[in-house]
């Protein structure tokens, strides 16, 4: 206690000094990209050749979080331990990802960040790709997938000009625009609260990589006149405008902006269509980052920057649409030093660049070098505030405020990781214990594709072996039995962080990855849409 005192004294120093009860209540915006990688980000890796001027700028007002991990390697898993605190492994979503069509994920009655900041009197907007669910309603005798992307012939099933339950609206968002998952699925619209902007009547499909390969998105319902490239500059455009808005009501508020970009479709606007000098993808994360930078110079504009956490970041790493051999060849890895892309076990699967930008906690130009998660969102409010959260949600989640007023120790015990394929990994210190015999995701060596006398299970030492080379699970066996135990532990209470045990939605099979793969199984496709 008397630690955490000698901590908390400067940021009450801090909210003394604003002189208002305001001051203590920060505003909170949480930008989320979609397949950004973490060599990406100019100030995340020196040897990059995209220019990222907006992002490394927030790293010079802020705090780089270097080894900040989502919980899931794909994006629908990932945004689910956004939204509640919870791994991803915990609900009945085991493996792959959402369609556009598939219902709302997240459990009825379970605590998500935006309905505990909406009971603590914040204003709660969602601006983006959702791809958690909503409840469509369904055609008679129809069905869609319920998990996992929709089939080709389940695209009109259902009536599109009726209200959606279920959506951001249900779980504590008191306004909601964007897409229902991601570009490269059906429907191609927008959506408004629990309603379609304008009737999906035509049938359209989006080139993948915009000057690139050519490649299509699904075929599906869409808007007449839908406009794949402007999704971006429209979901920045009503972001910057929520934050006029609010700022204005002064009320505090909560703006959880998740970017369609830079997934595929790869699509830049006219105006950054060969900016880079790289290809389409270095153009569209150059976009991505104007887009943030955006809404960073409108929180200042309208004075509200000061008292507002600001948290800039990726739903997993980059995915194989962005061309490797294209930008490697020019000098820049989206994945840096890092093993491997989205969807795989390896840190190039879900480790991902992390930007806290809070004037009036965080000092400028610093770093924090342990590892954290995308699930300590729901903690880290719940701390600013002084509140505690209930003992059945955010069961995973771990404050990162010591960090942000310069704790340099490590705030979580371990992180758990989870692949594509569900295959499970957890890294405590520098000791990554991945149970799969390879990538458990879309590089090489995939699931079914390993050597048949592959270890089952990979032991990495991240502090001489970062780049997950050299497995060392048979010199130190007594490492891969304690982290099992942990990893097992951590499943059977139903959360990682202290408190009265949990009940898990599923229980996950943590060595599933560990079992042998029958050799006809198909492979994972390497742009399935996640």
């Amino acid at each position: 206690m008397r630690l955490r005192a000698l901590f908390l004294l400067p940021l009450l120093a801090a909210f003394d000094c604003m002189g208002t009860h305001a001051a203590t209540r920060p505003n909170v915006v949480f930008i989320l990209c979609d397949d950004l990688g973490y060599g990406d980000v100019k100030c995340f890796n020196p040897e990059g050749k995209i220019a990222t001027l907006q992002m490394d700028a927030i790293a010079a007002r802020g705090m780089k979080f270097t080894d900040a991990h989502t919980s899931s390697s794909v994006c629908t898993p990932t945004r689910y331990g956004v939204m509640t605190g919870r791994y991803n492994w915990r609900s009945r979503l085991q493996n792959g990802v959402l369609g556009g069509l598939s219902p709302r994920l997240i459990e009825p009655g379970r605590l998500t960040v935006a309905s505990f900041l909406k009971s603590e009197g914040y204003a709660t907007a969602c601006i983006g790709k959702w791809h958690l669910g909503m409840d469509w309603v369904k055609l008679p005798g129809k069905e869609v997938t319920e998990l996992g992307i929709e089939k080709p012939d389940q695209v009109r099933n259902v009536d599109y000009d009726q209200p959606i339950t279920n959506g951001p609206n249900s779980v504590g968002f008191d306004y909601y625009y964007g897409i229902s998952a991601s570009l490269d699925m059906v429907p191609y619209c927008f959506i408004e609260n629990d309603r379609v902007t304008q009737s999906p009547s035509a049938m359209i499909k989006l080139p993948m990589n915009k000057g690139g390969k050519e490649s299509w998105t699904r075929e599906g319902p869409g808007s007449p006149g839908f406009d794949g490239a402007g999704v971006l500059p429209e979901l920045t455009s009503r972001a910057v405008q929520y934050v006029h808005t609010q700022a204005e009501a002064k009320q505090p508020f909560f703006l959880y902006l998740p970017l369609a970009s830079p997934h595929t479709p790869i699509m830049p606007s006219k105006e950054w269509q060969g900016r880079s000098g790289l290809n389409p993808y270095a153009d569209f994360v150059m976009e991505t980052d104007d887009a943030i930078g955006q809404v960073a110079a409108a929180l200042k504009e309208k004075g509200i920057e000061e008292n507002t956490l600001l948290i800039v970041t990726s739903d997993n790493g980059c995915s194989p649409s962005a061309d490797y051999p294209t930008l490697t060849a020019k000098g820049h890895n989206p994945s840096a030093a890092w093993r491997g892309t989205k969807a795989d076990i390896y840190e190039g699967g879900h480790r991902v660049p992390f930007l806290v930008q809070w004037p009036a906690v965080v000092r400028p130009g610093t770093s924090y070098a342990h590892p954290v998660c995308l699930v300590d969102l729901t903690a880290t409010c719940a701390d600013a505030l002084g509140v505690k959260l209930p003992a059945d949600a955010a069961e995973d989640s771990v404050s990162l405020l010591p960090a942000m007023m310069g704790q340099d120790s490590p705030v979580r015990e371990a992180v758990v990781h989870h692949s594509i394929t569900g295959a499970f990994s957890i890294r405590q210190g520098s000791w990554k214990l991945e149970l799969c015999p390879g990538s458990g995701g879309w590089s090489d060596p995939r699931p079914a594709q390993e050597d048949a006398g592959a270890a089952r299970v990979q032991l990495y030492d991240l502090s001489v072996d970062p780049a997950e080379t050299k497995n060392v699970q048979a010199e130190q066996p007594e490492v891969v039995e304690r982290l099992t135990k942990l990893l097992e532990k951590y499943v059977a209470d139903g959360r990682s962080t202290a408190g009265a045990a949990q009940p898990n939605t599923v229980e996950p099979d943590v060595l599933k990855g560990t079992k042998a793969v029958p050799a006809a199984r198909k492979k994972p496709q390497k742009n399935a849409g996640a």
